[in-house]
């Protein structure tokens, strides 16, 4: 960003924020706490996943969490009792991961560690997932931005903690995970508070076992879980960490979050004939004699299979000859793979590699390798395909950290194959480099129909859009993602055994088949731990039951709630290293970072009670100690079990008193009525919350979740946040840069879809400052009604009203706006449409001046709307300005001035306006018109009011109305209509050619020209109510408004009801000196043109606009000099002593213009004698003007 012109103005509102936040905090005006009354006012608990305690917040959760923070803000106007409580993560193995790699830097580096030049990242655990799966459309996909967002580029642990802020001697103290939890949590507390956040406090703790009490809360939890069968132990496949030797759930990576176990079919294509070179080098191996070599291609595609042509491989890749598992067939024994060495590494976990293979002999850098390039062009036997023979050929787009290294391609529906055949097929030199021949490259088996792409549709996609060659990524990615859904969901296979079947219906047929047969391999990482089966018919029901219920203020996230449900089937909630709670039947095993955050919201209702502490070390107010809190005790609390623990036992139940106090917060403040999201968590997160909370309160769906409301994820300036390019902002960072509120305004005006939003950091600037200039407003507006500046009593005809309409209008627009989430119109309607609004009334009170209560009545709107968004200038200006006693954030949504919002004034305003729009265009084209270099600007206007249609509109509009009835509602198309008008008597001559084009025009605005209503907008007497502002704003010294009926010549057709016309020109003038003769009063002469026919009060008006301080009240004295233009030039002397010498000029009278002379005269209003009037005095009755 550019640097940043001055401060002063942010510097300001930081003083307001920090002010008001202090006093929000001495006033404790964001704890509540349950409401045990007989009749108990109405609750809204929102809450938000606890954000992972290794490192500050940044942007992007903050743009999430503001939803919250703007939800519960308009609940509070809507009179509920809002509470927000905040949880702290720290569960699962990054932060121990981190803890340990800090130590192991420094066993390795040195203190500080000394890095050398080069030093290569150790590779990834996960492997990840083809970019397209058509079986798992909606499945949660890891994203890479976040890797970056987390490491930000650095390659060390210790350099990450670098680009922190920290130093040497502070990151040491990270080494032990136990400093990770003290450091992180408080600043995250005091960077939420510096946001303003309307959070609770007191309610937040961090996880795992080093808060007790919410470790026997968790505990409780999974005891509820095994005893109603959900929980269950066995062999399940998951994502493996081999450094750790033990499962890694999402929130365990550092990238890849919401990728499963991909389930690859590999497909083994032996090696027909080696070529030379390929023999050779199988050579250095030594095979058994007879051995079968395959290369072993992962697809999630094993339908395609049909259509092989050849088998893909990277040229520079090193690959690995590694043998089977033995099936106890004597040819299956003397099978080898050809894959990469992390391939072979996974298959080893699986069990599918011989029991020879060891982790070590993978591993080892010793271990023979396989240069692809001796690969290239050898013969080869593919499953499936008609084609006896297809090659091996070379793709050098193949990434090693991908699948197996080895790709089968069918390029009648992968583009990517195509494209990469059609480059072979057009570049001889690419040809010859790797020595394949054209007799190589087969062509594309149709084997798949579309009903949209026909049977070839990579083939006829790629020609449509014109792909050209492999570089074309981002037309590739678009043509690959269509034809794989396509084919997928509307494709019918016409050969083999399934020929004339969907896809979706025999995919896993055919994969079965090729098992069956030991042309393929299932490819998946095993482990044996415990793991919640939410593949349980049963379990699945009940979810499903839950979604039903669930507001989820979007049918896209519905739908991606209800494919989680179809594909989810188990997950692992176990592992050994790491932070947090322990099984409590198998201690060996953690509970990860998943499982302990299904239903701690409800931990949210009582932990208050429990300790004072983020960490639980300081008991509550109840005094309850941890191990107090027995399964038993959380049954009662939770409303499990209407029987509260017998104090028979040790240690002791909590007494019946502080049992019934948590028992009362539970009732009254569950269930959750909202909670949000980032978009990502819904396939994970945000689903096992569905299913635990009907679980645990199975017998009661009014506890279950009541809305969820997911947000696509926050690009800033347009582009992905990341540390590694500097495009990456801290929450701390932000409200340095554009201050708490400026922040929230720009978050608001960011998106509500899910679709990604856009943070534009311009946009925060002008929102800092559009609050500093709207707060001084108000202050100057104040101070101005105070002082009785502004006029009050009753209001005008037109404007008053119109402004009190908008008002009204707009509360109810950002109060729906507010209740449906979508925060962008709220920004939109009732911030900028109300100052809008604001500025237009202003606009049209110029001349008459402000109504002191309409503007305090703005205000006050203005400020409780926008509380919400921008809560501390909202309090400051509502308490220090406005002077009102108490907080805005104790306010009620307020409420429009009038039982039914009056329409009609507002389409009378919006008709003002666009009449004036017009007008302004029409202005533009008399300027336009003038042929000389410098145009006259237009002096007089005069507008025409037209009451009816010519003749033919009319007829046409009346056809256009019964076409619309006859049509439900909505007009036909042109040519039905066309048929209609033609015939109609009134179209004749150029009528006839005008026709269709007015049809179009009133298609446009149908509202416009066919509403039902009618004369709902007095145009006259809106325009005439409003002809100084028009006059003003139009730049025009005269201006008549009157009826087209009245005008002496035909108008043309272009007027028409609710579109007046008007007609511009430049008049010549005059100047006329005004002379002030009385002393001492600071004024001088002054000029103001006269023209031809002006009367005296025009000219007194042109007085005041061009002279401040001289009221509308009368008291302005025009007057002409009795001796003419003799006495005009003697020495002015007081108006006392000269009354004698000036006639008063009534407002009646005229003037006139000669021009040869260049004089000005003055004619009575009934037409008497005639003066000279080139100057003239002025005085506010006798005194100074």
């Amino acid at each position: 960003m550019e640097g940043r012109k001055g401060t002063k103005k942010l510097q300001e509102l930081l003083e307001i924020q920090r002010a008001v936040q202090a006093q929000w905090e001495a006033e404790r005006i964001f704890e509540l706490d349950a409401d045990t009354g007989p009749e108990p006012q109405e609750k809204y608990m929102v809450t938000f996943p606890y954000p992972y305690m290794n490192g500050q917040l940044h942007l992007g959760h903050v743009f999430s969490l503001s939803k919250n923070e703007f939800a519960i803000g308009f609940e509070r106007l809507r009179g509920k009792r809002a509470l927000w409580p905040f949880g702290l993560h720290c569960t699962g193995m990054p932060i121990k991961a981190s803890a340990d790699k800090l130590a192991r830097e420094v066993e390795l580096y040195g203190y500080p560690p000394q890095f050398p030049a080069q030093d290569e990242e150790e590779e990834a655990a996960a492997e990840p997932a083809e970019s397209v799966d058509p079986n798992a459309v909606n499945k949660a996909k890891g994203k890479r931005s976040k890797a970056a967002a987390k490491s930000g580029g650095a390659s060390h642990q210790w350099d990450i903690m670098r680009t922190m802020g920290l130093t040497d001697a502070q990151i040491r103290l990270f080494t032990s995970p136990a400093h990770w939890l003290r450091h992180f949590p408080p600043l995250c507390v005091r960077d939420l508070k510096s946001l303003g956040v309307k959070v609770d406090w007191r309610r937040s703790f961090i996880t795992t076992d080093a808060n007790p009490y919410y470790d026997a809360f968790v505990r409780w939890h999974f005891f509820r879980l095994r005893d109603s069968g959900r929980v269950k132990f066995g062999k399940r496949y998951t994502v493996f960490s081999p450094r750790d030797q033990q499962p890694c759930m999402d929130h365990d990576r550092s990238s890849g979050e919401g990728v499963g176990p991909q389930e690859y079919t590999l497909i083994k294509i032996e090696l027909a004939a080696p070529t030379a070179t390929a023999a050779k080098a199988l050579s250095a191996f030594d095979l058994p004699k007879g051995a079968r070599v395959f290369l072993v291609a992962g697809t999630l595609r094993p339908e395609t299979m049909y259509g092989q042509t050849n088998c893909w491989i990277h040229p520079d890749i090193n690959y690995l000859v590694v043998p089977t598992a033995s099936t106890g067939d004597a040819a299956a024994a003397v099978e080898y793979l050809v894959c990469t060495r992390r391939s072979a590494r996974n298959m080893l976990y699986q069990g599918i590699l011989a029991d020879s293979e060891t982790l070590e002999s993978i591993e080892s850098p010793a271990r023979r390798r396989l240069r692809g390039a001796d690969l290239i062009g050898c013969p080869a036997r593919a499953p499936l395909t008609p084609y006896e023979r297809v090659y091996v050929l070379p793709m050098m787009t193949i990434k090693e950290t991908k699948g197996t290294g080895v790709v089968t391609s069918v390029p009648s529906d992968a583009p990517d194959d195509f494209v990469a055949l059609q480059d072979l097929r057009q570049k001889a030199a690419l040809r010859d480099k790797f020595g394949v021949t054209m007799d190589m490259l087969l062509d594309p088996l149709p084997i798949i129909d579309i009903p949209e792409l026909g049977d070839l549709a990579a083939v006829t996609l790629a020609k449509e859009m014109k792909i050209q060659s492999q570089n074309d990524r981002e037309k590739l990615d678009l043509v690959k993602e269509r034809v794989y859904k396509l084919g997928f969901y509307d494709g019918v296979l016409k050969v083999g055994e399934f020929a004339g079947s969907r896809v979706q219906d025999v995919k896993k047929r055919v994969q079965q088949q090729l098992v069956d047969t030991r042309q393929a391999i299932v490819y998946m990482e095993p482990e044996k731990e415990w793991y919640l089966d939410y593949g349980d018919p049963g379990w699945k029901a009940i979810a499903r039951r839950a979604l039903e219920q669930l507001n989820t203020f979007s049918e896209e996230v519905r739908n991606n709630f209800a494919a989680t449900l179809e594909w989810l089937v188990e997950h692992a909630c176990s592992r050994s290293f790491g932070l947090g709670t322990r099984l409590p039947w198998d201690p060996q095993y953690l509970i990860e970072s998943l499982s302990d955050s299904t239903v701690y919201m409800a931990y949210y209702t009582v932990c208050h009670l429990l300790h004072k502490d983020l960490y639980g070390m300081q008991p509550g107010e109840l005094g309850v100690t941890p191990d107090q809190m027995t399964p038993d005790v959380w049954d009662y609390i939770f409303c499990l079990s209407d029987r509260p623990p017998v104090r028979d036992r040790h240690p002791l139940p909590p007494s019946l008193e502080a049992m019934e106090r948590m028992r009362a917060e539970f009732s009254y403040w569950y269930p959750v009525d909202l909670r949000t999201s980032g978009k990502d968590l819904v396939p994970n997160h945000l689903t096992y919350y569905l299913y635990n909370h009907c679980s645990v309160w199975a017998d009661r769906p009014d506890l279950w979740p009541r809305a969820v409301r997911a947000n696509g994820h926050v690009l800033l300036n347009g582009e992905k946040m990341s540390k590694s390019t500097g495009n990456f902002l801290t929450l701390e960072d932000a409200i340095e840069k554009f201050s708490a509120d400026g922040l929230r305004l720009a978050l608001a005006d960011a998106g509500d879809g899910v679709e990604d939003a856009n943070f534009v950091e311009k946009m925060a600037d002008s929102s800092l400052l559009r609050l500093y200039q709207f707060a001084e407003w108000v202050k100057e507006m104040a101070a101005a009604c105070a002082a009785g500046q502004l006029r009050s009593g009753d209001w005008n005809d037109f404007s008053d009203p119109a402004f009190a309409a908008e008002i009204d209008a707009i509360i109810g627009q950002a109060y729906d706006f507010y209740a449906k989430m979508l925060y962008k119109e709220v920004v939109k309607t009732g911030v900028f449409e109300l100052m809008a609004a604001r500025d237009r009334y202003m606009q049209l009170c110029a001349d008459s001046g402000l109504h002191s209560g309409l503007i305090i009545r703005y205000i006050e709107v203005q400020l409780v709307i926008m509380s919400p968004l921008c809560p501390h200038i909202s309090d400051h200006l509502w308490r220090n300005v406005l002077n009102k006693p108490s907080s805005i954030l104790r306010e009620r949504w307020p409420v429009p001035s009038s039982p039914e919002l009056n329409q009609t004034l507002l389409d009378e305003l919006r008709y003002l306006f666009d009449s004036c729009h017009e007008f302004r265009l029409r202005a533009d084209k008399f300027l336009g018109r003038q042929k000389s270099k410098e145009p006259v600007q237009p002096t007089h206007g005069a507008i025409w009011v037209v009451k009816s249609f010519p003749a033919w509109q009319a007829a046409i509009l009346d056809v256009l109305k019964k076409l619309q009835t006859e049509n439900g509602g909505q007009l036909p198309d042109n040519k039905t209509i066309a048929m209609r008008v033609q015939s109609l008597s009134e179209l004749k001559g150029k009528a006839a050619k005008k026709a269709m084009p007015f049809v179009a025009m009133v298609k446009e605005q149908p509202e416009k020209y066919l509403s039902t209503k009618k004369g709902l907008v007095d145009e006259l007497r809106v325009l005439r109510s409003n002809a100084d502002y028009l006059r003003r704003t139009l730049k025009l010294e005269s201006l008549t408004i009157d009826l087209a009926d009245n005008s002496p010549t035909p108008l043309p057709e272009e007027g028409t009801p609710g579109q007046p016309l008007i007609f511009y020109s430049a008049e010549p003038s005059l100047p006329v000196t005004l002379i002030n003769p009385v002393p001492s009063n600071g004024l001088f002469s002054l000029q103001s043109a006269v023209f031809a026919g002006d009367s005296v009060a025009i000219l007194e008006s042109r007085l005041r606009r061009a002279t401040r301080g001289i009221p509308a009240d009368g008291s302005l004295k025009l007057s002409r000099f009795v001796g003419g233009a003799a006495a005009a030039r003697s020495v002015p002397k007081p108006v006392a002593d000269t009354v004698s010498e000036f006639a008063a000029l009534p407002a009646g009278a005229v003037f006139q213009l000669d021009a040869e002379q260049r004089t000005v005269f003055v004619v009575d209003q009934n037409g008497g004698a005639k003066h000279w009037a080139s100057q003239l005095a002025y005085w506010l009755d006798g005194k100074a003007a």
